[in-house]
Formats: C-alpha cells, structure tokens, sequence
C-alpha cells in the first residue's frame, strides 16, 4: 500500500508555454491593419489636398487684393521714371507731367500699403524699397547724385515688385498653374524690359545722345524683351491670348518701335558726349503709348485667366477630396462587410469543425472504445468520414477524420488482444485452479490423517496457508483480465466476520488488529470481492510496513455507507505520490500501465475490484507517519443483520495428557466450490483440538477467537520472477520461532471461533 519515496520536490519544467494568438484576433487584426492604413493614407491625402486647395484659394484672394494696386504701382513707377528721365534730360513741360505722375504713384503707394500689411516677405520688401522714394525724388529735383543711381532705384522698386509676383503668386504646389502663371511674370518682365527703353530715349531728350552705359542698357533691354516675348511668353500663351498678341505686334505702333529699335542700334553714331541717337527716336513717343495700353490688357487678362484657372483648380481640388472620401469610405465600407462576412464564415466553420471534434473525442470516440473493449461491433457510420473537400478547414476536418480512422484501428486490435489475453489468463487460471483445489483438499485430508502429530500439523497448516495465498494469486490474474472473483457465499456475512476472513487471507496475519467493528452484515453476492480488496490492502500494509509493526483495521458506519481504515506505520510517501496512486485506484487501469507496473499489481486489483463494487478507495497519510487506506462501500452492498444473539466467550478446553481423537461424525467439511473459471473457493469447519499437555488455554477475546500464530513470509518469495519488484533484494525465508504446541493451539482457537459463528448464523436463520 506503500511504494517507498522519498519526500521532496519534483523538478518542475522550465519551458514557458508560448502564447498563442486567437484566430478571431488575428483575423480582426488582417482586417483592421490595411483598413486603418488605408483610412490614415485617405486622410494624409485628403489633408494635402484641402490644404493646397486652401492656399490656392488664399493666392487667389491675396492676388485679387493685392495683385492690382501692386500692378498699378508698377505701372506708375514707370511712367514717373520716364518722367523724371525727361525732367533730367530738360525736356519741355516734364515738369507738369512729373508731378501728375507722383501722385498717381503715391495713391498707388498708399492703397498698396493699406492691403498689404503683413502679407509676405517679398511685399514687406517692396515696401521698404517704397519708403526711400521721397529721397531719390528731391535728388532728382535737385540734380544731385546722377541720372544713373536715380533711375536705377526706379528700376530697383519695379523689380521688387515683379519678383514679389513671382513668389507669391506662381502657386509651385500645382505644375498646370505654373504654366498658367509663368507668362504672367515673363509678360511683366518683357513689359519692364519696354519700359527701360522708354526712360533711355526720355533721358536722351531733345539732344538724343546717351551716354555708353545708357546705350549699353538700351541695347540690353531690346534684346531681353524680345528673348522673353519669344521664349517665355509666346510659347505659352493660349489661342486667344496668342492671337491678341499677334494683332499687337502686326499694329503700326509696335511696327514702329521695332523700326526705332533696330535703328537705335544699327544708325547710332559716335560722339565725344557719347552715343548720337537717330532721328527717328522722335517718333517712340506717341507709339509707345500706344501698344503699351494693349500689352497691359494682355498682361491684365492674362493675370485674371490664371485668378479663373486658379478658382477652378481649388473647386476641382475640393471635389477631388470628397470624391475620395466618398469612394475611400465606400470602399472601407465594402472591405469591412467582407472581412466581417469572411470571418464570421471562416469562424462558423471552425466553430462546426470544433464541435464535430469536441462531440468525436468525448461522445463517440468513448462510446467506440468502451463498445470494442466489451467486444461488440462498430457501426462505421457513427465515425467521421474522409469527404476529400479542397480547402483548408476541410483538409483539417479530413485529417481529423484520418487520425479518428487510425485511432479506432488501433483500438479494435488493442481490443482484441485484450480479449485474447483475457481468454488466455482466464485459462491459465482455470488449469491453475483445479490444481489449487486439489492441493487444498490433500491438505485437508492430511490433517484429518495427521492431525495428532502436532509439529507435521503446524506444517501442513503453514502449507495451507501458502496455498490460500496461491488462491489469492490467481483470482488477481483472473481480475486483471477482466473477469469477476468467485463467491460461494449465498448469504450475507457480518462485517467481523469478513474482516476476519480478509485477515485470513494474508500471511503475516499476526500482526493484524481488528478495532472498532460494526456488526453491519453485506450481501453474499460480493463477499469474496470485498474479502479480496481488503486482504490486497492489508497484505500490501504488512509488507510495507516494520516487521514487529502492528497494522490497524477498524470499520464504522458513515453517511455515504461503510467506512473501513486500514493504516500502517509504513516509511512516508510524498503527496505527488499518493495523487499518482490514487488515481490509479480510483479507475481501471490500461495494460500498458500494468505493464510498466507490474511490481505494484496489488494497486491495480484494488483499483479493478473497487470498480466492480462501485466503491472508492483513498490513500493518505496517517498521523503515525505511515499510510492510511480508506474505503467506503456503499450502502446498496449492505443489509442490516436482524436477531443477533450476544457472542459469549469459547469455553477453555480442559486440560489432557493428549488430544481428544476425532470422531467421523464430527468432522464436517464444506464442498470445494469453483466458480465459472475452474477457481477454488474452500470453506473447512473442523472441530478444534484438545490442546497438548501442559499447554496453556486461551481465551477467544471480546471481538473474536485469536489469529493462529503461523510462520512468517518474506514479501515476494512466491511468486513469479517477473511480477517482483525491480529493486527489491531476495530475503531468505525465517524460520517460525513458534512450537508446534503453540502453533496447534493458535489454530484450535481460530477454527473453534470461526465454528462458533456459524453456528450464530444457522440459528438466526428462520
């Protein structure tokens, strides 16, 4: 009842279980990833897009306020150059002209100021360019500094305010408005180019000369505007835009301006002032006003078709946005229906698939199992079947259904061997039976013939009891192999007297003490199993426990039946190891277990006999340190013992110089029963001896008559080679200390009690 174990503290396993990841997350997770990337990229673009749209928008508002006084300013700075050119120069009634062009510029100025404000750096410059005019107006009043410096800082405003176009209203952000826009500029610059030559000729005045640094600037300025008009503008006007510009250079005006240019650089002559310019400079006047009025129209309409372009541009930006977040939420929309709908599919599936398996692996596989352990057949239908489906969840359920195949394969021959086995054990125990048998009814017939031979006596009843334990031996194989213990009892039996019978069965009964018996009676049908189980209890507790130890037997009633206890004051066993051994008590164990066990086997008959009497067996730790085993029978296997007469002590046997002989009468034998398997089943009443002379009497106790003192047995002596324990060291056989008169008396008393019972128990029958 007690393998030896040291107690401690199993090593535990250092291996961490990885987590794993629930297919559901994972599939929510395969959906919500390219969705929320998706999401976050509609909404950068969608973000960039307004963006962009806004800032067109606000070009455009900024460009309709301030394009046109910034225009105006440049246009008037212009024409006041020009005019202060021709002041310079002497010309007559410059004077007039000068002062109503300031205050064109200055309104001009002014409005500029107003609406700028802290637009942008490039109109921040523009004004501090602005605020140095009023000096370079009292230098030229004044005649002081040069023409040069004072045109140049004309030059140098106008600039500023080209260069403030081109930053602030060229919208780099979009290609197609920077080939709308880029015109504009070039038109300003080509116009500003224009504008050059004018101041030039104004400032060579009536005497038409110029200095070289003004001729080299007029040559300059010709050619730059023609390269822009021919390079920058033309190429990218539209064909209305095209066409108006080719009726300004067809014009007689523009004609003419080319007429005065090519002669300006091709008729001048050298003079010791400087450069002699043509006659017919006098004529750049009245043409320049001219086709200066419709290159500004152009320059102006142009202007107002990128403004049209640029609106239509943020329009077409903002409706570029709600068709994306339109089309990105319908399509987020449709990827999230089918992600829910594939999921949900895809989980039902499993779902099915896990209950099929759950449903196979704990109903139908059992029942499959347990119907091939009782022999019978197997409908094929009740199994899965292989329905050879493509994709992956049926692939799975195919595999599983293979793996089910297999399984029910294995277990119809782990069956079958089984059966054959069981067949097999159940004849060796049949032919080993019969000889059991009739090795017990030789020995009784010895010591009817030898009886007063009291030392050939104490021998052969050592050799009954051996045989007895041969018998126990063999109703244990016939256990393991699936078949029932014989039971010749026909009527119930007191609990004393089964605990009487069960100590009987074990061969250091000496050191067994029987406490506390209730005098419940259980039904004769299972006598011999509850006599089995405890004499495998008891054995096991008298070989695992200290020689000259006593072991405790006590049985009570309970409230779930009947309570019996066997402790021992064995070495101790560590908790894992009573969970391990009572878990094999507490269900029939495989073959493959038996096999790996075969030392323990006693466990594994307790563990198929408590089964069979639906009864539990508890292994524990007593308070003495050894183990406690607890069994509980339940109440069905009872029955209450009605007329019960008090037991009264046997009476000592008197004293005689040698035993009483044996009448033939009195000699009362039971028959020798067999069960079904051929298994002997021997109850003997013999009469009780006189006891030898000089022999002291003792007296049956209380409780009952006591246990003959019979020889000893070393555990494992007697049985077979393979069932013995792997560690356990071969122990010689003690001689038994007891004399044959000692041994004579012991068994007069046990056979007087036991002769005493059955007489109680014939009188209490009706």
């Amino acid at each position: 009842m007690s393998p030896i174990e040291p107690v401690g503290v199993r090593g535990q396993s250092t291996t961490r279980r990885r987590r794993t990841v629930r297919l559901r997350t994972l599939l929510i997770w395969l959906a919500v990833l390219p969705t929320v990337a998706m999401g976050t990229q509609v909404t950068v673009t969608a973000g960039r897009l307004l963006a962009k749209s806004e800032h067109l928008r606000a070009d455009i508002a900024a460009a309709e306020r301030i394009g046109v006084p910034l225009y105006t300013v440049m246009v008037d700075m212009q024409a006041e150059r020009t005019s202060t050119a021709a002041l310079w120069a002497g010309t007559a009634g410059a004077e007039d002209e000068l002062r109503n062009r300031r205050e064109a510029t200055d309104r001009a100025a002014a409005e500029f100021r107003r609406l700028a404000g802290d637009s942008g750096a490039s109109f921040e410059e523009v004004n501090r360019r602005l605020d140095g005019l009023a000096a370079y107006r009292q230098r030229a009043d004044a005649r002081t500094g040069g023409a040069d410096g004072t045109l140049a800082y004309y030059t140098g405003v106008i600039g500023a305010v080209i260069q403030a176009y081109q930053q602030e209203f060229s919208h780099a952000e979009d290609a197609e408005l920077v080939q709308e826009s880029r015109p504009v500029v070039s038109m300003l610059s080509a116009t500003e180019m224009v504008a050059r030559e004018d101041a030039l000729l104004a400032l060579a005045g009536p005497s038409r000369e110029l200095n070289a640094a003004g001729f080299d600037q007029f040559i300059s300025a010709v050619g730059a505007h023609r390269y822009l008009y021919e390079t920058w503008v033309v190429p990218y006007l539209s064909e209305g835009d095209r066409r108006f510009y080719e009726r300004i250079v067809a014009s007689p005006d523009w004609q003419r301006k080319i007429r005065i240019e090519n002669a300006v650089v091709s008729e001048h002559t050298d003079v010791a002032s400087g450069i002699k310019l043509p006659a017919e400079v006098g004529g750049w006047r009245s043409a320049h006003e001219n086709y200066s009025v419709q290159m500004a129209t152009l320059n102006v309409d142009r202007a107002r078709s990128v403004l049209t372009r640029g609106e239509a541009k943020a329009a077409e930006l903002e409706s570029e946005v709600a068709w994306l977040i339109g089309g990105s939420g319908g399509g987020l929309l449709v990827v999230v229906v089918v992600v829910v709908f594939t999921t949900r599919s895809l989980l039902r599936r499993l779902h099915d698939l896990h209950e099929r398996t759950v449903t196979v692996a704990e109903e139908t596989l059992p029942d499959v199992v347990a119907r091939l352990q009782r022999g019978q057949s197997v409908d094929a239908e009740v199994l899965p079947m292989v329905r050879g489906d493509r994709d992956e969840v049926g692939r799975i359920s195919d595999a599983f259904a293979r793996a089910v195949a297999v399984s029910v394969d294995g277990h119809r021959q782990l069956a079958a061997e089984r059966h054959g086995f069981g067949l097999f054990a159940t004849g060796i125990a049949s032919r080993t039976g019969n000889l059991v048998s009739r090795q017990l009814s030789l020995t009784e017939d010895l010591q009817d013939t030898f009886g007063h031979d009291e030392a050939l006596l104490a021998q052969l009843m050592r050799a009954d009891q051996l045989t007895v334990g041969m018998r126990r031996q063999i109703e244990n194989l016939l256990i393991l192999a699936g078949g029932e213990v014989p039971d010749p009892h026909t009527e119930p039996m007191r609990i004393a007297d089964l605990l009487r019978e069960a100590a009987a069965e074990v061969e250091d009964f000496r050191r067994i003490e029987r406490q506390a018996l209730d005098e419940t009676s259980v039904e004769a049908r299972v006598i011999s199993q509850i006599s089995h189980l405890l004499a495998e209890l008891l054995d096991n507790a008298t070989r695992f426990s200290p020689p000259r130890s006593k072991v405790a037997i006590r049985a009570e009633m309970v409230a779930d039946g009947l309570s019996v206890e066997i402790e021992d004051r064995g070495p101790r066993v560590t908790p894992e190891r009573y969970e391990e051994m009572n878990g094999r008590l507490h269900q029939a164990p495989p073959y493959s277990v038996l096999a790996q066990n075969a030392h323990r086997l006693g466990l594994f008959v307790v563990g198929h006999l408590a089964d069979q009497l639906q009864a539990t067996v508890t292994l524990r730790r007593s308070v003495y340190g050894g183990t406690s085993a607890v069994v509980i029978l339940p109440r069905e296997l009872l029955v209450a013992t009605e007329g019960e007469a008090p037991r009264e002590p046997a009476p000592a046997a008197p004293s005689a110089a040698a035993p009483a002989p044996r009448l033939p009468e009195e000699r009362k034998h039971e028959l020798v029963l067999h069960t079904g398997a051929d298994l002997p089943s021997r109850r003997t009443t013999l009469p009780a001896p006189a006891p030898a002379p000089g022999a002291a009497v003792r007296p049956a106790p209380a409780d009952g008559p006591t246990r003959p003192a019979l020889p000893e047995r070393v555990p494992q002596t007697h049985i077979a080679e393979q069932l013995r324990a792997p560690s356990a060291p071969e122990t010689a056989v003690r001689q038994d200390t007891a004399t044959p008169e000692e041994v004579a008396d012991a068994w007069a008393d046990y056979e007087h009690g036991t002769q005493t019972v059955e007489e109680e128990l014939r009188r209490d029958q009706p």
